[in-house]
């Protein structure tokens, strides 16, 4: 089986990264500069998740189908739940949810919510293909409302955007979708859009950083970032 690619995967590599194994795919795993990036991740960090798991289901019976499998969802709408496993639940609406595989381990569950995708449509839940149509970037660190505040006109500072929170908003000028899932007491903002725009987001997203000393990172750094607080 081919591994996914990531949709700025010529970028990436351009830029020094060095891939690994995670969750059956391969994922840039860091820069070059492994200690350098822990360090920098959490003041200011930009890290491509696009070859990572993730699936989405909508329909009326959504949330009981995915509700029935032990996934703990949000009670609202524009809301995500962190599973025991890392996965994250998004509720995009009442009748939409995207699940966001595991950072910190490879999990199962988006490939056994796949698996049981076929019977989905009798409790009125359809399977969205969401892995070739979404980049999935994360900025994290202690900078990165005020970077973000540069390309997205949503106040994403904690008081009006707590862990948790769910914005359907516009990136660069770019539809996206941002979920907030601090790692430990890292702020960490998940950012998802369309994959054919990925790159000039990813570019736009870079020269934003700049004013405050971001960096690319890769899974290592975003893992030690975890392991600090637990």
């Amino acid at each position: 089986m081919i591994s996914p690619r990531s949709p700025i995967d010529d970028a990436v590599r351009a830029a020094g990264g060095t891939f690994g194994q995670h969750a059956g795919v391969d994922a840039v795993i860091d820069f070059g500069d492994p200690k350098g990036e822990i360090v920098a991740a959490r003041r200011l960090g930009l890290a491509d998740l696009s070859p990572l798991p993730r699936v989405g289901f909508r329909g009326p019976g959504a949330r009981e189908w995915l509700a029935a499998r032990g996934v703990d969802l949000p009670d609202e709408p524009n809301r995500a739940s962190v599973q025991p496993d890392g996965v994250i639940a998004v509720t995009r609406s009442w009748t939409e949810v995207l699940v966001l595989g595991a950072i910190q381990s490879a999990d199962t569950l988006c490939a056994r919510l796949e698996s049981d995708a076929a019977d989905a449509h009798r409790a009125r839940a359809y399977p969205l293909p969401r892995f070739d149509g979404l980049f999935w970037f994360a900025l994290a660190g202690a900078s990165a409302a005020d970077c973000l505040a540069k390309v997205c006109g949503v106040d994403l500072r904690e008081l009006a955007f707590p862990p948790g929170s769910v914005a359907q908003t516009s990136l660069a000028r770019l539809n996206a979708v941002i979920v907030r899932v601090d790692l430990g007491e890292t702020p960490v903002f998940h950012l998802l859009g369309d994959s054919a725009s990925a790159e000039y987001a990813w570019t736009s997203l870079l020269d934003a950083m700049q004013e405050f000393g971001g960096r690319p990172l890769g899974l290592r750094a975003l893992h030690a970032l975890d392991r600090e607080f637990k």
